[in-house]
């Protein structure tokens, strides 16, 4: 264990970027909703941006700057919690009404919540062929 903590302060510091694949996600299906839940650690409202693509498909990006001191003095020994930009897309379902999506973020958590469609689409359905296109 001590020499997990030399290397890493006889390494220098250390900084970690962040991408899409740090901000871990939770996808909840209930009988009215898909519920999306992001991790976005000490983003605020302001840092996110969620918007809906073509093709059903929501994509949300952020950016955390680093963290700057201005004391001359400061070292940093160590920089895990991430900076950079991040972004995830998911593809709704086919069954979600895309005029009612709602998202909002609290506690480092960004919840989107897409109301589904409650008439059913048709599953397949019967082609006419005809002779000639």
């Amino acid at each position: 264990m001590a020499d997990a903590f030399r290397r890493i302060f006889l390494n220098g510091p250390l900084y970690r970027e962040w991408n899409g694949s740090m901000a871990e996600m939770d996808w909840l299906e209930t009988p009215t909703s898909h519920v999306f839940k992001i991790d976005v650690p000490g983003l605020g409202r302001d840092e996110i941006k969620v918007q809906l693509e073509e093709g059903n498909v929501l994509l949300i990006e952020g950016r955390r700057a680093r963290e700057e001191s201005n004391q001359k003095e400061v070292i940093w020994h160590l920089a895990e919690r991430g900076r950079g930009d991040f972004s995830r897309q998911i593809a709704l379902p086919e069954n979600v009404k895309i005029d009612h999506i709602k998202a909002g973020v609290e506690n480092g958590v960004l919840t989107i919540v897409v109301a589904k469609d409650a008439t059913p689409k048709p599953k397949s359905r019967n082609i006419a062929v005809s002779s000639k296109l």
